[in-house]
Formats: structure tokens, C-alpha cells, sequence
């Protein structure tokens, strides 16, 4: 696989509304859309890049933000674009009891398949372990950054077992990890028998409840920052994978034959969509639903 640096840059970093930075991933694969939020006595940044010295760019940038104030970090699940630099962060890194349990039980084997990517993705995983979080929360967790209150939300199975949203409800930002992406067919992490946590009808329930919160701003894992269309895109999306894929199931078709017919629609209304290869397992999962 033939992978560009997944390298984070600091320096495109832009404020979408008062003390929320984002640091962009410029459409690169496997970097996320990385947030800094701030109040009055400490800053929250959501997700670190891939590995180690991604990592240390964002802490390197988030200290100078920081200006004193206590750093605290947070990822939105636990794949390793998302988490996997987050020993950098020292005694600061919390999570969901969901998010804690899939780096627990899978993170070593993501570890293992994104090392077996190579190249620059495998460099920039050097010398990196499975991150262990220093605080473990249940339920909804109300993070006082002084001034401000950050909401972790778990929102419960949808990509991952351990989605969690990062809502900044006074500047009405809402941070969505990989359950929203723009300018790409949805990421289903269907690897059976591996990994077949993601759940494409219950991903659509959280679409449905996020949407319903009306934020003002919201900030995919990857792609472009955009407002509520962004949730509406990705939930539009998932009810046409959903609907074409069940179509198809309950007849004579072998999968491969429902995956080739489900792919050439999808890519006919959606022709200029990234990540073609998603496709084929949000078929897989959805058939098994």
C-alpha cells in the first residue's frame, strides 16, 4: 500500500469559533482533524495524529497555546491515526470505559495492521505502544476547562464500540471522530473475524441523535470542517448503503454479486467520493445486519 506521510501540520491550524483551533488534515489519508479547546485554566485537545512524533508536534503547539494552562487530551476512538500518540501526553490522557476496552482488547492488532502498511506509516509507528489511559469515565463526562465546559459523549456502538463526541455546547462545536467524514464513502472497520464491532444501522441512530442537537459547527475525523450538513451527508449516505445493500441480501445474489451492484450505484451518485475501497466491507457488515 502506497500511503502518503500521514504528517500533521501544526501550522495550517484555524480558530472556528472562540479558543476551538482546528488542525486540519488537508485530505491526507490517515491524518484526522486534530482540535484544541480552551478555557481559562486548562485546554482540551481531541486526538493526537499517528504515532510518536505527530504527537509531540501537537503537544509542542498545544503547550504554546497553553500558555500555562493544564493540557488534557481526549480521542475520539481508539484507531491508531486517532490515539496512537498519546503516551506523549503524560498523565492527562481520558477516555470512555468502551474506548478503554478497545485498546485493550484490539489495539495491538491495529498496531500490527497498520505497521504491515509500510513505508512511512510503519516509521512513524516506531517504538509506539498501545496508549493505556490515565482516566476512565462512564457515561457523559463534564470536563471544566474554566469557563468553558467540554462534554465527552459516548454515543455508543457506531464505527467503533468507544465512539465518543467532544461537544463544545457555548460555541456549538461538536468534534465527531470517524462516525462523520466529508468527501468520502464511510469508514466500516469490518474486518470478520477480527473486528465486526461497527454497526452500519446503529451508526445511523447516532447520526440521527447528533443531528438532532443542531450544532453550529461541526469537525469530522477527516475532510473539510462544515455545519450540520455534514451529519445530514454522512446519515444520508449510510440510508443509501443500507437500502441498496438490503435490496439485494434476501435474494439468490452471492455477496460478491450484491457488493459489484451496491459499488457501481454508490460510485454513479458519488463519483468524485474518496475511499471507494469502504464500500465493499459497509456491504459485508450491512448484509450480516
Amino acid at each position: 500500500m502506497n500511503l502518503p506521510d500521514p504528517v500533521v501540520h501544526v501550522s495550517g491550524a484555524v480558530e472556528v469559533a472562540t479558543d476551538v483551533l482546528v488542525i486540519p488534515n488537508e485530505h491526507v489519508a490517515l491524518v484526522p482533524n486534530i482540535g484544541i479547546i480552551g478555557g481559562t485554566e486548562a485546554i482540551l485537545v481531541v486526538d493526537t495524529g499517528l504515532g510518536l512524533a505527530n504527537a509531540t508536534e501537537v503537544l509542542t503547539f498545544a503547550d504554546k497555546i497553553a500558555n500555562g494552562r493544564r493540557i488534557h487530551l481526549t480521542t475520539t476512538h481508539f484507531h491508531p491515526e486517532h490515539a496512537f500518540g498519546a503516551s506523549v501526553f503524560e498523565s492527562s490522557y481520558l477516555v470512555n470505559r468502551a474506548q478503554a476496552d478497545d485498546l485493550r482488547r484490539k489495539g495491538s492488532g491495529y498496531l500490527e495492521q497498520f505497521r504491515g502498511f509500510g513505508g512511512t506509516i510503519a516509521e512513524r509507528l516506531a517504538g509506539v505502544e498501545v496508549p493505556v489511559p490515565d482516566e476512565v469515565f462512564d457515561g457523559t463526562r463534564a470536563l471544566d476547562l474554566g469557563g468553558r465546559t467540554v462534554l465527552l459523549r459516548p454515543t455508543g456502538r457506531g464505527h467503533t464500540l468507544g465512539d465518543q463526541v467532544v461537544e463544545v455546547p457555548d460555541a456549538g462545536v461538536l468534534f465527531t471522530g470517524d462516525l462523520a467524514e466529508t468527501g468520502q464513502f464511510a469508514i466500516f472497520p469490518w474486518f470478520p473475524p477480527h473486528d465486526t464491532d461497527v454497526s452500519g444501522l446503529a451508526w445511523i441512530d447516532v447520526m440521527d441523535g447528533l443531528i438532532a442537537d443542531q450544532p453550529r459547527v461541526v469537525v469530522p475525523g477527516h475532510g473539510s470542517v462544515g455545519d450540520i450538513q455534514v451529519l445530514q451527508g454522512v446519515r444520508d449516505y449510510l440510508g443509501e448503503l443500507r437500502d441498496e445493500t438490503w435490496r439485494r441480501r434476501d435474494s439468490a445474489m452471492a455477496l460478491d454479486e450484491i457488493v459489484a451492484e451496491v459499488r457501481a450505484v454508490l460510485i454513479e451518485r458519488h463519483p468524485d467520493w474518496a475511499g471507494q475501497e469502504w464500500i465493499e466491507p459497509g456491504v459485508g457488515c450491512l448484509c450480516a445486519e
